[in-house]
């Protein structure tokens, strides 16, 4: 079968960013560049005209910027995106006459060859350009190339004519108003996600609402986690984040420390959701009413922080769906409903929802309406538990769904799952994914882990959230290190990646006990029961912790993933990365130590190339200690670390 149009020549191949052949859309923020690649070519030696074309998802027109070669074929284009929604992008290219043309008449009268003939051959394509500028009604442009032609084929002066050829100005004249009759467009339109600024940039803050009360042995309230938010807005952090605030279930509540049977008082566990007083638009007696939350959200506002509410598609036994909608979870041959498992662990207070079951669609719109009516309460942050435990395709079509009302509406995605799974919920939507982090110690773990976020296609759709610690795990590198430990967690997470998080109070004041030997569990863990907080306590991390989020806060260069570079150190033990930004106005480099119990020292070289620094000796600030460094520039430079005072450096060059 012959083609549509024969006379189209040009080749558009190799295109990036694209995921999965453009089935899913690439993550940027409002302002951030989409940097766009491409194979492009020809056969023959025609010059090329390459256009990068992008618009809002349901415009009728493209904007269009040029693309500059880069060497072999290659073909870059930058646009920056300006509101949040959904943006596409293609390419566009065609062999450019007048391109070739101009090219090889500089070339002839270099070689001082007679050009009469290419003079007019050029008054041909310059009058091709001048009636499609006089059919686009551009008068002024038309006035001027009408003068050009005639300069060309004035054979009486033929040096106004070459002039006339040269004038660089022409070309992008006559581009303005180009033949398309043969170009060739990208197959694909590719899509880009562009949310705001927090969904790249954000620190979070996790605590338990029923744990805020001021004396001990006593429920916390809103009202309690309204009087501790300028506490948390004081260390720097943008977002809280609320376990869930909704009924507990009473049938099969959990106790202290995830005993299976509960003894009276204890409070279970928020994962339970579901009781007498409603499911997952209800909220627990024992905190407020709705309106008292809704003045926890204005407060957290007026402090410049955002309320994150976990959403947690499972149901206690007494949650109101297992009447209303027993078809929605799996029934054994017995008669029960499935509880939840990961054999051999039980989770007999919680149920499951079935996403095979029959009555599908209605379960999918009441879980989307469950998140558009805390929505409409003035949240725009969710973590999502588990996400990995139900159907993708939901995911997919519920993130969709909300974020074409409210494209400002954040996801956390908290899926401790194998990376294909991981990467498939980013795909899908989610804004934020936790990771590894957690299990990643060593200076190779670490290396290898950032790299893989940082310079690999998952840059493009996979936005990191290091966390040095959640209420399920407890890493052992905590437990051993006590809180020298959760210091150098701290640090690694912020400086690390752009958005990171942590469990406080607990890490804050290095609650580091497990529930026994070998668990990740904490003793006495506040999933299970109410714990009262002493924060003013000489030991707390409050001022180490805002001291980082300020370093993060005021260089450019923490605010993103970009330019990651791992440094060499002669020592196993510590760690030398940085980021800059892209004209190195700002540059970061941290030097950690691993240890978290004996003091390390060693030597670091930096990769000055990289980092724009010349052979000349240049100083160092560590933001940290506030000092200042003079380093050489032709040798290595010395540091020592110990963790009973501060186990990194983070110095701004």
């Amino acid at each position: 079968m012959l083609p549509e149009i024969g006379q189209q020549r040009v080749i558009i191949e190799g295109v990036s960013p694209e995921v999965d052949a453009g089935r899913y859309a690439i993550k940027r923020v409002i302002g951030e560049p989409v940097i766009v690649e491409a194979d492009i070519f020809v056969d023959g030696h025609d010059a090329l005209t390459c256009m990068l074309l992008y618009q809002r998802s349901g415009d009728k027109t493209w904007q269009t910027t040029e693309m500059e070669p880069l060497g072999n074929d290659r073909w870059r284009g930058t646009f920056c995106p300006s509101a949040m929604g959904t943006m596409l992008y293609t390419i566009q290219a065609r062999v450019d006459h007048f391109r070739t043309w101009q090219r090889n008449l500089h070339k002839r009268i270099a070689a001082e060859q007679d050009v009469s003939v290419d003079l007019l051959i050029g008054a041909d394509l310059v009058e091709q350009a001048l009636q499609r500028a006089t059919d686009a009604g551009a008068k002024g442009d038309a006035r001027r190339l009408s003068s050009i032609v005639r300069h060309l084929r004035d054979a009486r002066s033929p040096a106004k004519a070459v002039q006339a050829a040269l004038n660089p100005d022409l070309l992008e004249l006559s581009n303005r108003f180009p033949d398309l009759r043969y170009a060739v467009t990208y197959a694909k339109e590719l899509p880009v996600t562009v949310d705001r600024e927090r969904a790249r940039f954000s620190a979070w803050y996790e605590l338990f609402p029923r744990s805020t009360a001021t004396t001990p042995d006593t429920h916390g309230t809103f009202a309690d986690l309204e009087a501790r938010l300028p506490y948390i807005a004081s260390m720097g952090f943008d977002i809280v984040y609320l376990p869930p605030i909704h009924p507990i279930g009473v049938q099969f509540r959990k106790g202290k420390n995830n005993r299976v049977q509960a003894e009276p008082g204890d409070v279970g566990s928020p994962w339970a959701i579901g009781g007498a007083g409603g499911g997952h638009t209800a909220i627990l007696p024992q905190l407020g009413t709705l309106d008292d939350f809704r003045r926890v959200v204005q407060r957290a506002k007026a402090l410049d922080l955002e309320i994150a509410l976990d959403i947690a598609f499972q149901c206690s036994p007494d949650h109101p769906w297992l009447k209303k909608h027993p078809d929605w979870f799996r029934q054994r041959p017995d008669g029960t409903i499935q509880y939840a498992e990961n054999p051999p662990k039980k989770y007999q207070d919680i149920y499951p929802i079935n996403f095979e079951n029959d009555d599908w669609e209605n379960l999918w719109k009441e879980l989307r309406d469950v998140m558009l009516y805390w929505v409409k309460q003035g949240v725009k942050v969710f973590r999502v538990d588990n996400p990995h435990t139900k159907s993708f395709r939901f995911w997919e079509w519920a993130i969709a769904e909300i974020r074409a009302k409210h494209p400002d509406v954040i996801f956390l995605s908290e899926a401790f799952s194998r990376p294909r799974i991981m990467y498939n919920l980013a795909k899908l939507g989610f804004t934020q994914s936790y990771t590894y982090f957690t299990w990643r110690n060593s200076k190779y773990e670490l290396t290898e882990y950032l790299t893989e976020l940082t310079q690999t296609e998952v840059k493009e759709y996979f936005r990191p959230n290091f966390w040095p610690n959640t209420p399920d795990i407890l890493h052992a590198f905590l437990q051993h290190g006590g809180l020298p430990a959760c210091k150098i967690r701290l640090i690694l997470a912020a400086m690390m990646t752009a958005s990171y998080g942590m469990y406080g109070p607990v890490l804050e004041l290095g609650i580091v006990t497990p529930r026994e030997p070998g668990s990740e569990e904490y003793l006495d863990s506040e999933k299970y029961q109410l714990r009262y907080w002493e924060l003013d306590q000489p030991h707390s991390l409050h001022d180490l912790i805002a001291r980082v989020n300020q370093i993060r806060r005021t260089n450019v260069a923490l605010q993103s993933n970009h330019n990651v570079i791992f440094h060499p150190t002669d020592n196993e033990q510590i760690i030398c990365f940085s980021k800059h930004t892209d004209d190195h106005s700002n540059r970061i480099v941290v030097v950690a130590s691993l240890d978290p119990i004996n003091a390390q020292s060693g030597w670091v070289g930096l990769d000055l190339a990289a980092l724009g620094i010349d052979s000349h000796p240049y100083h160092v600030h560590d933001l940290l200690a506030d000092a200042t460094y003079l380093w050489n520039a032709n040798s290595w430079n010395y540091v020592e670390l110990n963790p009973q005072h501060l186990p990194a450096h983070i110095f701004r060059i």
